[in-house]
């Protein structure tokens, strides 16, 4: 018996058949992934105008959005908490990494994020 999941593996959707079988002597089948078009993304977060800054925030590891601390605007401190991300069921605060003014937030709570990616620009 043949039976199909649907599986999302770090952001890319995947249908999967898996069959089933009753004994441990039938040999192993595998089968395929095939990609599915992808779900469609969450809205882009706000911004201000011209958000792109000069010093860019990163994620340092992958996770998910739990709190955004400032706005687009704000003057931050060298070492302001900007974000907090969940990674390994621990919170982690993102820092400014210097003085400056928020340019934009580039990510919402909830959002799920990579190693490297930009979450925050400052100027």
């Amino acid at each position: 018996m043949m039976k199909s999941y649907t599986i999302t593996v770090n952001g890319n959707v995947y249908d999967v058949t898996v069959e089933e079988t009753t004994g441990s002597a039938a040999p192993i089948q595998r089968t395929a992934a095939t990609p599915k078009a992808a779900p469609k993304a969450a809205p882009a977060p706000q911004a201000a105008a011209g958000s792109e800054g000069a010093v860019k925030v990163t994620a340092p590891m992958p996770g998910k959005i739990l709190g955004i601390k400032v706005n687009a605007g704000d003057t931050v401190s060298k070492g302001q908490v900007l974000l907090v991300l969940e990674a390994m069921k621990m919170e982690n605060e993102i820092v400014a990494p210097q003085d400056g003014t928020v340019a934009g937030i580039h990510v919402s709570v909830g959002s799920a994020v990579e190693a490297g990616d930009v979450l925050a620009s400052l100027n």
